[in-house]
């Protein structure tokens, strides 16, 4: 079986993608699966948020992307989250300057990818804020989306724009592109608006909508400062919870 690939991506920043990468990274490596995460992100948090020191990298998903390196000799081991990290660093921002000249500068991610497809199960790509020549090639090279969201306006807003970018890389470039999935983040449950938001996802996206909720949660936000997955900082953490829960989930969809 080869490896799923899904993109979690949104225009917004600031709704959890990260945390959701790493934390979906660990739940799944700790239901057995062989996961890969892949930090596209110049900041290179999802590098250190599982505990891969970003300015010890020799080869990461940059020198990937130039055709210098090969996946399988740049991954490093998460002994934190049980699962492999093709890791960024501040360097990566370069990579958008390189690549404009390059052909098919969009597909360096996915065809990279095909030799270790093999060795994984699951491939979870950690995509920048904005729409550019990274996330591109995250999109391109997945075969579905999960879009983290807040319950705000907004953020309804927001998804309208990346559906509607997701349709247009569909039609022009990789046609098994789909969103697998939205998660809610950062939820309150006794709000009344994420119940408003709730309703109008539930409406516009039905079985789309996972119906697992990340709470806010203090725990959570604190793992990534020890350089550790919720799961390996607090296990009975209400956020750690939900993020095994969102795995099962996932793992229930096939």
């Amino acid at each position: 079986m080869t490896a799923k690939i899904i993109a979690v991506a949104n225009q917004k920043g600031g709704v959890g993608k990260t945390t959701t990468v790493v934390n979906l990274a660990a739940s799944l490596a700790h239901h057995g699966k062989r996961v890969l995460v892949i930090d596209l992100d110049p900041q290179g948090n999802a590098t250190t948020g599982s505990g891969v020191d970003k300015s010890s990298i020799e080869s990461g998903v940059y020198q990937v992307l130039l055709g210098e390196a090969e996946v399988k000799d740049a991954v490093v081991r998460s002994e934190a989250g049980g699962y492999a990290v093709l890791a960024a660093n501040r360097t990566l921002a370069g990579a958008e300057v390189e690549l404009v000249q390059e052909i098919a500068r969009e597909m360096r991610l996915k065809n990279a990818l095909e030799p270790v497809l093999n060795d994984y199960d699951y491939v979870l790509i950690d995509c920048p804020p904005t729409l550019t020549l990274l996330t591109l090639n995250g999109l391109v090279a997945a075969e579905g989306v999960m879009v983290p969201m807040v319950c705000e306006y907004y953020a309804l807003e927001g998804i309208s724009d990346l559906v509607a970018t997701v349709r247009k890389i569909r039609q022009a470039i990789n046609p098994r592109l789909d969103i697998v999935g939205i998660v809610r983040t950062l939820y309150d449950s006794r709000s009344r608006l994420s119940q408003e938001v709730t309703e109008q996802l539930q409406a516009h996206f039905g079985k789309q909508l996972f119906a697992t909720t990340i709470p806010r949660n203090v725990r959570l936000a604190e793992a990534p400062s020890h350089g550790l997955p919720a799961l390996a900082y607090d296990a009975k953490a209400k956020g750690t919870l939900a993020y095994l829960a969102l795995a099962e989930e996932l793992l229930s969809r096939k």
